[in-house]
C-alpha cells in the first residue's frame, strides 16, 4: 500500500488567471509588481476586468506507479495546469509540490535551439534536466536510437519535422528515466509505429514513476491511465479509477451533431441499435457491452433503382475516424427487378459479437451508385452508443459472418433478400 512518502505530485487548490487584453495585462503586471515591492498584500485571488480563470481550484496527488489522465475540450485549462506542474508558469493561488526529477514534453519543440543539431540539443536538454555529461553520454545511443534519428542527429533541428521533433523530445524526456513524466498530446504527432513505441515506453516508466498525460485519444488515456479526471472550463471533476465510465460520460457530452452529405437521393428515416434479437420491441439501446450481439435496423428511402446500389456502413469513434467498414452489395437474383424503383426499405444489419473499446461511437451510412460511386448519401453521427468493455485493450472487430437483410416496405411489399458482404473496389 502507498503512503504519503510515495507521493511525487501533489496540487493544492491551485488557480491560474489570464486577461483578455493585452494593454490590461500589462498594466495589471505593473501594479503586482509594485505591490510586491512595496509589500502590500497582493489580489492574486480577484479576477480584474478582462480576467478570467483558466484554471480554478484544481487539486490532486500523484503517486509513484501511477498514471493521471487528464482530458478536456480544446482550452480547458489542461496546457496550462501542465506548465504549472513543470514551473514554466506560476499559479496565482494554491500550492504544487514536486518531488524528484521531472521530464516533460508538453509542446512540440519545446527546449529546442533551432540553430544546434539534434546532437548537440540532447546534451543542451540532458543538461536542464540535471543530467551529468557522462550521463547523457551512457544514454546518447538509446535516445538516437529510439527517436529513429540516426541518420539525422547532426542536423540542425530547424529542418526536423514535427514529427522528428517529437521523437526526439519523447525519447530525451523518457529515457533519463525521470521521477515524473508530464505529456501532453505528443502522441497525435508521431505516426502509428513510434505511437506503439511510446505507449509501451510509458507503460515501463508508470510502474516506477508518476506520470501525467494529457490527451485527446480516449483509447491512449483507457489504455494507460490508472486514474483521470476531466477539466471543464478551468474546474475540475475529482480524480476517478472508474476511467470507462469518465470517458464514456465525457464522450457523451461531446458528441458531434448529425452530417448529411452527397446528391441526397437516398434518406434515412430511422435507424435503432438492437442487442437482443430474441426481443426486439424492449431491448434496442444506446449502451452495448463489449462483446454483446449487435443488430442495427434501419429504414432507408431510395430514389434510385436499388440493384444499381450498394451500401457502406461503419462505426466510427468520437472524433469520426472510422474503425470498421462494411461495404454490401446486393446479389443478383431474379427477383432482383422488385428493387428497380423509388421504394422504402427496412435494412436489418446482423453485426455480430461487437468487440470495441469503451468509449461512444455513432454509425456512417451510406449509398452509392455501383458503376460510378457517386455518393447518393453519406449520413454521419447516426445512433450515438456507449460502449462499456472491462478490457481497456480491445482491437475494434466484428465477428466475420456479418450480413444484411433487406425488405421492401414499399414498391414491392413481402419481398425479403439476404444481401452479403463483398469487397467493392
Amino acid at each position: 500500500m502507498s503512503n504519503s512518502d510515495d507521493v511525487l505530485i501533489k496540487v493544492e487548490n491551485v488557480s491560474k488567471k489570464f486577461c483578455r487584453s493585452l494593454k490590461r495585462s500589462m498594466l495589471y503586471g505593473i501594479e503586482d509588481i509594485s505591490r510586491d515591492l512595496l509589500h502590500l498584500p497582493n489580489t492574486s485571488d480577484k479576477l480584474r476586468g478582462d480576467e478570467f480563470w483558466a484554471v480554478d481550484d484544481v487539486s490532486f496527488e500523484v503517486k509513484r506507479g501511477e498514471c493521471l489522465g487528464i482530458i478536456g475540450r480544446n482550452g480547458a485549462g489542461k496546457s496550462t495546469l501542465l506548465k504549472m506542474l513543470n514551473g514554466i508558469i506560476l499559479p496565482d493561488k494554491g500550492k504544487i509540490t514536486i518531488k524528484g526529477k521531472v521530464g516533460a514534453l508538453i509542446e512540440v519543440g519545446a527546449g529546442f535551439h533551432p540553430m544546434l543539431t539534434g546532437r548537440e540539443n540532447i546534451y543542451v536538454n540532458g543538461a536542464i534536466l540535471g543530467m551529468s555529461k557522462r550521463e547523457i553520454d551512457k544514454k546518447f545511443d538509446e535516445i538516437v536510437v529510439f527517436a529513429e534519428l540516426e541518420e539525422f542527429i547532426d542536423m540542425p533541428v530547424k529542418h526536423y519535422s514535427s514529427g522528428m521533433y517529437v521523437r526526439l523530445g519523447f525519447a530525451i524526456a523518457s529515457t533519463i528515466s525521470p521521477d515524473i513524466l508530464i505529456l501532453d498530446e505528443v502522441l497525435a504527432v508521431g505516426d502509428v509505429s513510434f505511437q506503439i513505441k511510446c505507449l509501451n515506453r510509458v507503460r515501463e516508466l508508470a510502474s516506477s514513476s508518476a506520470v501525467i498525460f494529457v490527451s485527446h485519444n480516449m483509447q491512449h488515456i483507457a489504455l494507460l491511465c490508472s486514474l483521470v479526471f476531466k477539466l471543464i472550463k478551468g474546474e475540475p471533476s475529482l480524480p476517478s479509477e472508474d476511467i470507462n465510465s469518465v470517458i464514456a460520460d465525457y464522450l457523451a457530452n461531446n458528441q458531434i451533431g448529425e452530417n448529411r452529405s452527397g446528391t441526397l437521393e437516398a434518406k434515412v428515416h430511422q435507424m435503432k441499435i438492437i442487442i437482443d434479437e430474441q426481443d426486439i420491441e424492449s431491448a434496442h439501446s444506446s449502451t452495448v457491452k463489449s462483446g454483446e450481439y449487435v443488430v442495427i435496423e434501419m429504414v432507408v428511402e431510395i430514389f434510385q433503382p436499388l440493384n444499381k446500389c450498394y451500401f457502406l456502413c461503419a462505426i466510427m469513434d468520437s472524433q469520426r475516424n472510422a474503425l470498421i467498414s462494411m461495404p454490401f452489395q446486393i446479389v443478383q437474383s431474379t427477383d432482383i427487378q422488385a428493387f428497380a424503383h423509388h421504394s422504402f426499405y427496412r435494412l436489418r444489419f446482423s453485426l455480430g459479437e461487437m468487440h470495441l473499446n469503451s468509449g461512444c461511437y455513432s454509425f456512417m451510412f451510406a449509398v452509392k451508385m455501383k458503376k460510378t460511386h457517386q455518393v447518393l448519401l453519406r449520413h454521419e453521427g447516426l445512433s450515438p452508443f456507449k460502449v462499456i468493455s472491462t478490457y481497456p485493450d480491445l482491437a475494434g472487430k466484428l465477428i466475420k459472418e456479418t450480413e444484411l437483410q433487406i425488405d421492401c416496405i414499399s414498391g414491392a411489399p413481402g419481398k425479403s433478400y439476404v444481401i452479403s458482404r463483398e469487397n467493392i473496389s
